[in-house]
């Protein structure tokens, strides 16, 4: 049996996903160079997919690895064997220039699991209850169901997400399989026009009693409402949930998780971006030895050191670095088809 087969089997044993989702999966997502499996014998045991995207960070884009299908077949669990394939990922990741890597995690006693290998809960969302007022939206803009990929809509939507400051972008491959997935699990994706130019799009999926309106970008207030009165309209419901970037006076739920992959880079992205944030730190990784040792930042600059300056040094992990220099950007991320 090929690797790939072997995966897709293992990942039916783990997870309770329609057949739907798994063709799609192992047909637009999964590829051989970005599986790590650890074997028994010529047995797949436990694996995981590396998924590629770009995140924006410090004013610059950097790459991130999202760690999909992690899973150990029910017979190896318990045994270090999940916590070896990460390891073997971290190194991976790191020779592919990966800067941090994310995931989510499926079950919420796994967020200790991770912080235990690094990972920091620092992606965060709000939600927003919406009930529509009565009144008709603006003749000018119309608004349509878009079924396929198309260029522009991607465009807009990447325009729209790229301008957030820490937030996970998605390629146009992942755009395919982003819309791929909607047509298998009853989604929509609403474009908003004005003399023909896109102002606005939505993203909803069906939740059990109202629509989750997953993303939704627009020029103006106008082109919003017209975009959900068109949900209204299209899917005769009237209360609607949207999913937020983590807002202040709002509460947050947690979502996602990174972990530094190279601290080396990323303190030198951070330290450019944030001058005036200056420490001396002593960082220990326990998976990643490459990462230990002591940085200074100054004045815009990173210096790394093996050896210990004078000075006081605060100690840190890099789960804890990780949330030290994330979290106050408020990271987010959506349509991860979690």
């Amino acid at each position: 049996m090929m690797i790939k087969e072997q995966v897709k089997a293992l990942w039916k044993v783990c997870f309770d996903d329609s057949e739907e989702f798994v063709e799609m999966y192992f047909g637009l997502r999964y590829k051989t160079e970005v599986n790590v499996a650890i074997q028994s014998g010529d047995e797949v045991i436990s694996a995981l997919q590396m998924l590629p995207y770009p995140m924006t960070f410090g004013g610059e884009t950097v790459q991130t690895s999202y760690i999909s299908g992690a899973c150990t077949h029910p017979d190896y669990r318990s045994k270090g064997v999940m916590r070896e394939l990460l390891s073997q990922s971290f190194a991976r990741m790191l020779r592919n220039g990966v800067h941090f890597s994310t995931l989510i995690p499926a079950e919420p006693w796994l967020f200790d699991y991770y912080a235990r290998m690094g990972y920091a809960s620092v992606f965060k969302y709000s939600t927003k209850e919406i009930v529509l007022p009565e009144f008709i939206p603006s003749k000018e803009i119309a608004v349509s169901v878009v079924s396929e990929f198309q260029e522009e809509v991607y465009s807009y939507l990447n325009k729209k997400l790229s301008e957030r400051p820490c937030c996970i972008q998605h390629t146009p491959e992942d755009f395919q399989v982003i819309m791929t997935d909607l047509a298998i699990s009853g989604g929509y994706l609403f474009v908003a026009r004005q003399e023909n130019e896109i102002k606005g799009i939505t993203i909803i999926y069906k939740g059990e009693k109202q629509i989750i309106i997953n993303e939704l970008c627009a020029d103006d207030k106008d082109v919003e409402y017209s975009l959900l009165y068109a949900i209204r309209q299209h899917t005769g419901c009237k209360r609607m949930v949207q999913l937020l970037p983590p807002e202040d006076k709002q509460p947050q739920h947690p979502l996602g998780m990174a972990r530094i992959i190279n601290a080396k880079e990323v303190m030198q992205i951070y330290a450019a971006a944030f001058p005036e944030d200056e420490m001396q730190l002593e960082l220990s990784d326990k998976q990643l030895s490459v990462n230990n040792g002591y940085y200074y930042l100054c004045k815009g600059k990173c210096m790394y050191n093996t050896e210990r300056l004078p000075g006081a040094h605060i100690q840190m992990n890099i789960s804890e670095l990780t949330n030290r220099i994330l979290r106050p950007l408020k990271p987010y991320m959506s349509l991860m088809l979690n």
